[in-house]
């Protein structure tokens, strides 16, 4: 068991006892997060009291560095591949079980759903990028705070779409070699932004000379998506 899944014992050992052999699985996710654990947990069955006897443990699943987990059927969670693809497709691709089997055999992200998502993901990102900007009424420093804010989004989408085509999307270098080669965004540009993405101190970059070209490469990503057919 690892720091962040010890995390989630506590969570297991209540969700065992309340609800007892309706409880399927539990599972780890969100590595990429970097504050209380999230994880899911599956089970046959869900009620009132269920939800009740969770929310009278929840401030102590707080205090051990877990997220309020999710509670869902296995039926309900197949159900909603298609409304949530992007969330549920990164808890299958990339889970930790926790307690139980593996839950997610047979279950499977259609491209088509992953598509759309991802489509839906790029053009709020582009309305978002040009409404910013005109609220910043155009000064640097709220330029700056814009593309800082916005690049973790920026990669997030790049992530997606890397999955969406298949291809490595582990590290921001996979992601670079992805954005240029295969949705022909600037190079500088990219790399610019998954730093801001990535770095935990602030790069030495001119966030707001780097607005213009950042803007360039979302109206080509946002069309790349609308042609996007797969393979």
């Amino acid at each position: 068991m690892t720091p962040r899944t010890a995390a989630l014992k506590p969570v297991a050992d209540d969700l065992q006892r309340i609800f007892g052999d309706r409880l399927e699985a539990v599972v780890a996710y969100g590595w990429r997060h970097t504050g209380p654990v999230p994880c899911l947990a599956l089970v046959r069955s869900l009620d009132l009291d269920d939800l009740s006897a969770c929310a009278g443990r929840n401030a102590a699943w707080i205090r051990s560095g877990a997220a309020t987990p999710l509670l869902l059927t296995r039926a309900d969670f197949a159900r909603s591949l298609d409304a949530f693809p992007i969330e549920y497709g990164e808890i299958i691709d990339s889970h930790a079980v926790v307690v139980g089997a593996s839950p997610f055999a047979g279950l499977t992200i259609r491209p088509e759903d992953l598509r759309r998502a991802c489509e839906v993901q790029a053009k709020s990102h582009l309305i978002h990028l040009r409404e910013d900007y005109i609220q910043s009424g155009g000064k640097p420093a709220e330029v700056e705070s814009l593309v800082r804010d916005s690049a973790p989004g920026f990669s997030a989408l790049l992530r997606h779409l890397a999955r969406l085509d298949v291809a490595p999307a582990a590290a921001a270098s996979d992601l670079a070699i992805y954005a240029t080669r295969t949705i022909g965004l600037d190079a500088r540009t990219v790399g610019d932004l998954l730093a801001f993405a990535e770095a935990e101190t602030m790069p030495s970059i001119d966030a707001t000379r780097l607005f213009p070209s950042y803007l360039a490469c979302m109206e080509r990503l946002s069309e790349f998506v609308d042609r996007w057919h797969g393979e």
